[in-house]
């Protein structure tokens, strides 16, 4: 072959200039975001991210539980034009999954809460503001203003034993705007998270001596972290510094239905319990005039070896009919669990760690390749099951689906 030849055959890639570009164009699923994440970030911080509770049982099986699905597509479906829209609550998404509360993102990259809401707002997607986020109501609200003023922002609730404190949340939330209330129901004590235990991570962190000795392995990490403002909870903004493990003393042991009954009460907008609902206890949440439940052993970082959430799906379904919104998180790694989800009778997944490897990753650009992947992921499989919509999915699920094998 000639030179001249070869020349027309061999064409060179420019080189991308842009670490951060670079290194995300390097990745495409979640795992290697998770990979990118832990060579960037800290043990410390990556494992307040990555661990679980006790024996880390749970966190595996929630993945592991999605996988034990196969697929029975159907073929000859002519699905060149099929839509991965989907109705969830009152809205309608381009695509059925959002991005879910987690606490102190700002700790993982300076872009933090803000950068992940964004990512998800210009995909059209919810974001859920956590409690213990590092970010304030208000100040999120102002930040996604720019991408997209009629944002669709949720806010996750802990009823802590401050209820006053809680309750001005709740206040705060309604008047900036926020749609949806979530309330998470099994943080009544502290998750025995051992990986948190043996690195002593506090908030906001401390310089101890393996801080210190980790500052000369990640140097732009702890240069980032110090040059930007100041960590703290927003919400508990002042407060005495404290290890991840002993913030379970804001949580009040004694939650019980009385209480979702009385926040049904003082809330106007959509409100969702998260946790590990079963059939009988989602009843009950419908019946309160709860809007829905978003199932959740909380990605496996409080009681270890809770069943899967994916396994709730089908009986809580059955459960509370088709009109009361279920959501599932918990194991959400690919667009392929999306549609396991769905095909079970969820409305929608939410995404937890696998943003969050995104944002460590890259930040801001992080998340949206995490969304840019599941988005392509899912749609996708949903050709190849020969479905033209996120209904038709639904509606067929359970003869696209069969358990391994192994199962």
């Amino acid at each position: 072959m000639r030179l001249q030849e070869m020349r027309k055959l061999v064409q060179l890639r420019g080189a991308t200039l842009d670490p951060t570009a670079r290194r995300l164009g390097a990745c495409y699923d979640v795992a290697d975001l998770r990979r990118a994440a832990r060579r960037r970030i800290p043990r410390p911080v990556f494992d307040y991210v990555d661990g679980a509770a006790d024996e880390e049982i749970a966190v595996g099986a929630n993945v592991a539980a999605f996988r034990s699905w196969r697929f029975l597509p159907r073929v000859l479906a002519g699905v060149a034009s099929a839509s991965t829209a989907a109705p969830v609550l009152d809205a309608s998404l381009p695509v059925p999954f959002l991005l879910g509360p987690a606490g102190y993102t700002r700790m993982l990259h300076p872009d933090g809460e803000a950068g992940a809401a964004r990512a998800a707002l210009r995909h059209g997607v919810p974001y859920t503001l956590s409690t213990m986020a590092s970010t304030g109501i208000e100040e999120l609200r102002s930040a996604v203003a720019p991408v997209a003023s009629g944002a669709d922002l949720w806010f996750q609730l802990y009823l802590t034993r401050n209820r006053a404190q809680a309750f001005d949340l709740v206040a705060r939330a309604a008047d900036s705007g926020y749609t949806t209330l979530v309330l998470t129901l099994d943080t009544i004590v502290a998750g025995n998270r051992i990986r948190d235990l043996r690195n002593g991570l506090s908030i906001p962190p401390a310089l101890t001596l393996s801080t210190v000795a980790s500052v000369a392995g990640k140097p732009a990490y702890w240069y980032h972290l110090l040059a930007g403002p100041a960590l703290d909870y927003a919400n508990f903004a002042g407060g005495a510094p404290t290890t991840v493990m002993k913030t379970a003393d804001f949580f009040d042991a004694d939650l019980n239905w009385s209480d979702v009954a009385d926040l049904r009460s003082r809330w106007a907008g959509r409100l969702l319990l998260k946790g590990p609902v079963g059939p009988a206890d989602a009843r009950r949440a419908l019946e309160l005039g709860v809007d829905g439940v978003q199932l959740s052993n909380h990605g496996g970082r409080q009681l270890d070896r809770t069943v899967a959430p994916v396994d709730l799906i089908a009986p809580v379904r059955e459960a509370v009919g088709p009109s009361f919104t279920v959501l599932v998180d918990s194991g959400v790694r690919h667009g392929s669990d999306v549609a396991v989800a769905l095909a079970l009778g969820a409305d929608a997944a939410v995404l937890g760690r696998a943003y969050l490897y995104g944002l460590m990753a890259g930040g801001e650009a992080g998340v949206d390749r995490v969304l840019d992947l599941l988005t392509a992921q899912f749609r996708s499989t949903m050709q190849f099951l020969g479905m033209n919509s996120v209904a038709e999915l639904r509606k067929h699920g359970r003869d696209l689906l069969t358990r391994g094998a192994d199962k």
